[in-house]
């Protein structure tokens, strides 16, 4: 027995011992490592199976930092095991915790980016309230606040004060806004666009102040960007948005119809019964809302027609079904107005000739 003690004390103190301890943690370390990717696998497979999407997120988020963590842990405390270098193993000390740091930051921003793409899908379908503008601005300022926040904690691994960090950012923060001060400007406009919400990706917008109109694709936090019915993109500053004004047809209730038919004056003891059948023609016109605002009225003598306002509004907003009702709604002017014998009048002239100017040009003539 003591001869046994004596071989294990010369086979610990030996060069192969070492060895087989560093096989055996490394065998550890890729033995841990394989079972939780083996574990994880399982427990995706598991979740997707189940109704809810939170699991998958977690899951999907957490696989790659978990694999890469239990490497930088295992790795480390075997540096750290077989080094007798205080110094070096101050260096693998303050390596762990900037790979711990940026596991968490791979996490969080995972996370953050699969609850974003959940509230954006159930935005899109109506299921939730929030628009994705809102989402995707909300996303990006916790990405940035997490990014910011781990850069801090590595910044203080590294032995770099925070305080003397945040004392030089209040005094050079006026130099860096004075430096970049439009770009500032892009970001809080960026900043108003999300919180004001005059409009969303997907709407049309157009602005009177500016040759500005079409379809907004995309809301940065420097730039929007916008396609003309051209086809053809606008780049815009959101800083400009701040200082012009915005329509936006695509959140109107209804589109409107304001038109002057003229009468012939011959025809002027018709203009009273063809005022009021149109009005009873609009008020029964499934397509025209007569709850709102609803106007017919003879209302201008004009040069060569007695006119008629016809002013009302439709029920549908979009475009090419608008232009459709419209039509449709002339059309049946039109015959209102020949059922009472009467005509769409046409600039006209009359021209009148006195008399006696008439006789001495005729006594003129031989």
């Amino acid at each position: 027995m003591t001869e046994l003690i004596t071989w294990f004390d010369l086979f610990k103190s030996s060069q192969v011992w070492w060895l087989v301890r560093l096989f055996g943690l490394v065998f550890l370390v890729i033995a841990l490592g394989a079972f939780t990717n083996w574990a994880v696998k399982k427990t995706i497979v598991y979740a997707e199976s189940s109704e809810s999407e939170w699991d998958d997120i977690i899951i999907n988020s957490i696989r790659r930092p978990l694999t890469f963590l239990i490497w930088i842990l295992g790795i480390s405390y075997i540096v750290i095991w077989y080094s007798e270098d205080e110094s070096f193993i101050s260096i693998i000390i303050t390596l762990r915790t900037l790979g711990v740091a940026l596991c968490i930051l791979a996490f969080g921003v995972q996370i953050i980016k699969g609850v974003e793409q959940v509230y954006v899908k159930r935005s899109e379908t109506g299921a939730v309230s929030t628009d994705a503008v809102t989402v995707r601005a909300v996303s990006k300022l916790l990405k940035a606040s997490l990014l910011v926040t781990v850069a801090l904690v590595i910044l203080e691994t590294l032995g770099i004060s925070i305080s003397g960090i945040l004392t030089f950012g209040g005094i050079g923060g006026i130099v860096i806004g004075f430096a970049a001060k439009d770009l500032l400007s892009n970001f809080f406009g960026g900043l108003m666009i999300y919180l004001d919400r005059p409009f969303k990706e997907g709407e049309w917008i157009r602005s009177p102040d500016r040759e500005l109109e079409g379809t907004v694709e995309k809301i940065g936090w420097r730039l929007t960007k916008i396609m003309s019915f051209s086809r053809y993109p606008i780049y815009v500053p959101n800083s400009v948005f701040t200082s012009i004004t915005v329509e936006n047809p695509s959140r109107m209730r209804h589109r409107r119809i304001k038109e002057r038919i003229g009468v012939r004056y011959d025809d002027m003891e018709t203009v009273a019964r063809i005022a009021a059948e149109i009005k009873q023609m609009m008020e029964k016109h499934e397509e025209i809302d007569s709850s709102v605002t609803l106007i017919v009225n003879a209302d201008k003598f004009a040069d060569s027609a007695v006119e008629i306002m016809i002013y009302g509004y439709t029920k549908t907003t979009e475009w090419v079904h608008y232009h459709e009702v419209k039509q449709d709604v002339l059309l049946k002017i039109s015959d209102i107005i020949k059922n009472n014998n009467a005509e769409i009048a046409f600039p006209t002239q009359t021209m009148h000739i006195s008399s006696h100017l008439l006789e001495e040009n005729l006594q003129s003539k031989p």
